[in-house]
């Protein structure tokens, strides 16, 4: 039997036999719904245009799912529509802060499980200040 969940008309599946996943992810997701949002890679950008939380980690993280959160709701859309997160850090030093921080955040937005996601590390994001990009497939309404 897989560990599931469903809401709206996504489900998120832990298959029987897979390996435990290694963080706040599902392996897979099963979609019902028609049209997909694929949004960008979201970036630390304040309101002004500005890089928000140059050389901060946290700070960033934050902004990001801020400005996450605003393109979600301009969709008419919530965290619970997310169907698999990419997410893209430039220092592999930051995996484990990363970690941390979605643990502390992701229980907030999701209930008991979570979006796949694949984290990769990069040399350099479009502007040397960004330290994490994070993208999303999302389900429409």
């Amino acid at each position: 039997m897989s560990d599931t969940k469903t809401t709206n008309s996504l489900e998120y599946i832990n298959p029987e036999g897979a390996s435990p996943a290694q963080g706040l992810y599902s392996h897979a997701t099963r979609v019902e719904s028609g049209p997909l949002y694929f949004i960008a890679g979201q970036l630390s950008v304040a309101a002004d245009g500005s890089v928000a939380g140059k050389g901060d980690f946290e700070a960033q993280f934050h902004q990001i799912f801020s400005n996450l959160k605003d393109v979600l709701h301009g969709l008419g859309a919530t965290h619970s529509d997310i169907v698999r997160f990419n997410t893209i850090l430039v220092h592999s030093q930051d995996i484990e802060l990363f970690m941390k921080l979605r643990e502390e955040y992701f229980p907030t937005i999701f209930k008991d499980k979570y979006p796949p996601n694949t984290l990769i590390v990069v040399d350099r994001l479009v502007k040397e200040e960004f330290l994490l990009e994070i993208e999303a497939i999302a389900i429409a309404k």
